[in-house]
């Protein structure tokens, strides 16, 4: 089967969903907004179903925005929200969207969980973005089933809910009738796409041109990692080697000499990488590998091959095919679009991991090996 596009919302087949109870209304949206939710996250889907835009020829949504908690709700900059609904008004939605949630840490209330799953019972889509899909999975919603979330939530999410499949590349996963966004501004990606599905491809491009924001964005989450190790993983036996392999992204480095540093077989160690982090360990490596080179690209005038050389893919061939997968771009392209002032520039990236090694042939040829199973 064919790899869908980067960047495109990812689909898979699920059970057939249960019909939509008559007291539910597909264009009726309810957006459940928690206390110390980040405003602008939580104002996304009130942006895109919350205005009546049919002068302008737009579809219309009735909004109902409804607190999932006692409140007033304290969210950003300490502003107090006052929603006018409570979860009452939520049994009347054919749509319901979780824009936030406070942390990873913290057990959802019961009432909006239990709002969750008789709406999904009943046949409603519903939407998770960015943390609010820590909700959705908390609710068991996600059990069995493919979903994304912010970059940086996603090896919390996969460790907590091991039932779930993370994939956390995309910006747009839609299961059937449960839909997840990844982070910050990306939940207008999920909320375009409901629009899309319900009124079509014209409906969703015109009201991305009224919110100046690309209709389809292609290229997926990976442009906006960083190398971080994620707070989550502390303590992990993989944060080690994930550290480690961090310093060393300019040596000959492979996925058998992580799972050696983390005192693991080959097996183990992608087993539980997969479970842990929600990519496999060589995707993840090649995607420090490509951002390593982002770097270099942005800040420094090196050349393109001493760039490749020093972000560990050996040769410009093998970094071109990988920003072409993560990317979508070339090298070239993506210095020419981010390029840093001259005044900016420095000899080397900020994260330099360490000197070269004279010895470009053995990491090429080591690289060669990787790149014939770039998927892992």
């Amino acid at each position: 089967m064919p790899r869908p596009r980067r960047g495109a919302p990812q689909t898979a087949a699920t059970q057939p969903a249960p019909q939509l109870a008559p007291h539910r209304d597909r264009g009726t949206v309810a957006v459940i907004l928690f206390q110390h939710g980040p405003l602008f996250e939580s104002s996304l889907p009130l942006t895109v179903f919350g205005v009546d835009r049919r002068g302008q020829g737009l579809p219309y949504y009735r909004l109902l925005a409804c607190m999932g908690e006692a409140g007033p709700l304290p969210t950003t900059g300490g502003i107090l929200l006052a929603t006018p609904y409570g979860l009452a008004a939520a049994e009347a939605a054919g749509t319901l969207i979780v824009p936030a949630w406070r942390s990873p840490t913290d057990r959802p209330p019961e009432p909006a969980l239990a709002t969750l799953r008789r709406a999904a019972k009943e046949g409603a889509r519903i939407v998770g973005l960015d943390s609010g899909v820590f909700v959705l999975a908390a609710a068991g919603l996600l059990d069995g089933r493919r979903c994304t979330t912010h970059w940086l939530h996603a090896p919390a999410l996969a460790r907590r809910y091991p039932r779930t499949q993370v994939l956390p590349r995309e910006l747009c996963v839609d299961d059937g009738e449960i839909i997840t966004g990844a982070g910050a501004a990306a939940g207008l990606d999920a909320c375009l796409h409901v629009v899309r599905r319900d009124h079509g491809a014209q409906a969703a491009a015109r009201l991305a041109r009224r919110l100046v924001f690309p209709a389809g964005r292609r290229g997926g989450q990976t442009p906006y990692f960083d190398n971080d190790v994620p707070d989550e993983l502390r303590g992990d036996p993989l944060a080690d080697a994930m550290a480690w392999a961090l310093d060393h992204l300019t040596e000959p480095l492979d996925v058998d000499a992580m799972a050696a540093r983390a005192a693991m077989s080959r097996r183990s160690f992608d087993r539980k990488f997969r479970g842990t982090v929600g990519v496999a360990p060589l995707q993840w490596l090649n995607a420090q590998r490509v951002m390593y080179a982002q770097r270099m690209l942005e800040s420094t005038d090196l050349p393109m091959d001493q760039i490749a050389i020093r972000s560990g893919f050996g040769s410009l061939v093998a970094m071109r095919g990988h920003f072409r997968r993560m990317l979508s771009t070339s090298p070239t392209a993506y210095r020419n679009s981010f390029r840093t002032s001259p005044e900016e520039r420095t000899a080397e990236p900020d994260s330099w991991a360490g000197p070269v090694k004279d010895e470009p042939d053995d990491v090429s040829e080591n690289i060669a090996g990787v790149e014939t199973s770039v998927d892992g």
